[in-house]
């Protein structure tokens, strides 16, 4: 088994607590970020297990299917995770 950094340790253990805090089992995460309904919870899972690492239009479907940032995903450090959940997403404010 080859060795798991600590960038993908981090993106396991978010991918996982995203999915959980929205509500979605692997399977339904899966679906919405438009993986085959066959595979879909397989592929979750080994996402989240850190056997297989998503390719990056695959990150942003999930991100997206989560409604988060791409980037929480991949940040390692915690209170920058929190910092990019909190800045506002230009697409829903009205500010113009």
């Amino acid at each position: 088994m080859k060795p798991t950094s600590s960038l993908q340790d981090t993106f396991c253990r978010r991918l996982k607590q995203a999915r959980l805090g929205k509500g979605f089992s692997q399977k339904g995460l899966g679906i919405a970020a438009g993986i085959e309904e066959f595979s879909a919870s397989a592929r979750i899972n080994r996402y989240e297990v850190g056997k297989h690492q998503p390719d990056l239009l695959t990150l942003q479907l999930l991100a997206k299917a989560l409604e988060i940032p791409a980037a929480y995903l991949l940040a390692e450090d915690d209170q920058l995770a929190e910092m990019i959940l909190r800045f506002p997403d230009e697409k829903n404010t009205n500010a113009r």
